[in-house]
């Protein structure tokens, strides 16, 4: 296969560049590709004014760079992140992300930090398929996992999300992308933009890729206000989102009572496999929901125990992170994060 490619510099800066691929250019042949690349590179820079485009290609599939997905099961791959916060990263590539495949179509399941990861990860599951990506499942709002997306709708994809995402998203969405050009290299961000979801999901959905449903279930507020899970039923694999973090610390962004509601209830369905926002994916229910519950059970104890004793915020945040200093151990990115948890949990619990 090859991909139609386009190089890019900011209209603000000729110095800061980088590359586009446009999947409407995928052809089988770089002759096929090159026929209407121009008409296609224009119609896709129109609404851009942001960049600028210069020199146009057509380049191989296996000559360009693609994420490290591996095989977890029977048709399923994972492209693991770097288990740290974004501004312990230097790319912004922390999060997993997956590749589901049926007889019919694929389902990617979140699309990276930045328009860069998403069409990396889209030359990788170019490399194992043809088949039309049909879903891109977004398991929460994190800048981390949902804005590559626009390159899995250029390719044909219907963006699927909790019900409550869209609004979640929009709210946040210019300070998602001035933390991402804040915090790395214009190569790296550059035509990154959001997408939202077309299709909102309450309570369960089956999709259904031809002969492998997926399961998809909205979440309360937990994680963040619009959590969502993914079950692939033909192999029991689960794609929890942040729901479960290993190896990075949990971050609170929803609500802490309502996350370790989730945590306790019952193993969901026939899972075979668990795979994590973020850390090896493990086949271990214990491994994956039981760090993540000690952690949040500890926050939720030791920021009550300060309220109760009357402190206020300011002075009951420095406290529960030298509660929790037991854990910075075991989880990376801990003391960028401890506060922030902290400060969330004080915020709820001193309404109980």
């Amino acid at each position: 296969m090859f991909h139609l490619i386009v190089s890019l510099c900011l209209t603000a800066s000729a110095v800061d560049c980088t590359s586009a691929l446009l999947p409407a250019g995928d052809a089988a042949t770089q002759q096929a590709c090159l026929v209407q690349s121009r008409r296609i590179v224009e119609a896709w820079m129109r609404d851009r004014p942001d960049v600028t485009g210069g020199e146009i290609g057509c380049v191989s599939n296996t000559d360009l760079p693609a994420a490290p997905l591996e095989q977890v099961a029977a048709g399923v791959y994972v492209a693991l992140g770097d288990p740290v916060q974004m501004e312990d990263s230097s790319d912004g590539r922390i999060a997993n992300l997956g590749v589901i495949i049926g007889d019919d179509s694929v389902a990617v399941v979140d699309a990276g930090v930045s328009r860069a990861q998403g069409q990396a990860l889209y030359v990788a599951l170019r490399r194992l398929t043809g088949k039309p990506v049909s879903h891109l499942i977004l398991t929460h709002m994190h800048p981390d996992h949902v804005l590559g997306a626009e390159v899995m709708t250029e390719a044909g994809a219907k963006i699927v999300a909790h019900h409550a995402m869209s609004q979640a998203l929009e709210i946040r969405s210019g300070t998602y992308l001035e933390n991402l050009r804040r915090l790395f290299p214009p190569a790296e961000w550059i035509a990154t933009r959001v997408a939202l979801p077309d299709m909102g999901v309450d309570g369960e959905t089956i999709i259904d890729l031809g002969n492998r449903p997926l399961a998809l279930t909205a979440w309360p507020a937990a994680h963040t206000d619009n959590d969502l899970t993914v079950l692939d039923r033909k192999t029991g694999t689960l794609f929890t989102g942040d729901l479960i973090f290993r190896e990075l610390t949990p971050v609170v962004d929803g609500s802490l009572r309502g996350w370790l509601s989730w945590l306790q209830r019952e193993p969901l369905g026939d899972v075979q496999l668990i795979v994590p926002g973020h850390g090896r994916p493990t086949s271990s229910h214990a491994e994956a929901w039981g760090p993540v519950e000690t952690y949040l059970k500890a926050l939720a104890d030791a920021t009550a125990d300060r309220i109760a004793q009357g402190f206020p915020m300011s002075k009951a945040v420095p406290l529960i992170v030298g509660d929790l200093q037991s854990f910075a151990n075991h989880w990376n990115s801990f003391d960028m994060t401890v506060a922030r948890d902290a400060t969330a949990a004080f915020k709820e619990l001193e309404w109980e």
